[in-house]
């Protein structure tokens, strides 16, 4: 196993966890950022009011996206373990 090697399978495994955590984030973001302008707009300070849609809207991403991201794991990790005995011959 060649430190190309090894630079390549963390390169990968950064670029899965980006992408399956796009979705969650850019859910949280923009929720965030609706909630912050109707906070800001009716001059409400309350914690629990950013906290809760966040939690909502997080919940309803992962049912909906989920299976994507189940399925893009699973793949790697597939591909991953297939590849193991290339990597120790």
């Amino acid at each position: 196993m060649t430190p190309t090697t090894v630079v390549a399978i963390a390169r990968q495994a950064m670029e899965i966890t980006l992408l399956i955590s796009a979705p969650l984030f850019i859910a949280a973001l923009a929720t965030g950022l609706i909630v912050s302008i109707f906070q800001a707009a009716t001059q409400i300070n309350e914690a629990t009011l950013s906290f809760v849609p966040k939690l909502l809207v997080i919940f309803l991403t992962l049912l909906i996206a989920g299976p994507w991201m189940i399925t893009i794991m699973t793949d790697y990790m597939r591909r991953l373990f297939e590849s193991i005995p290339g990597l120790i011959g």
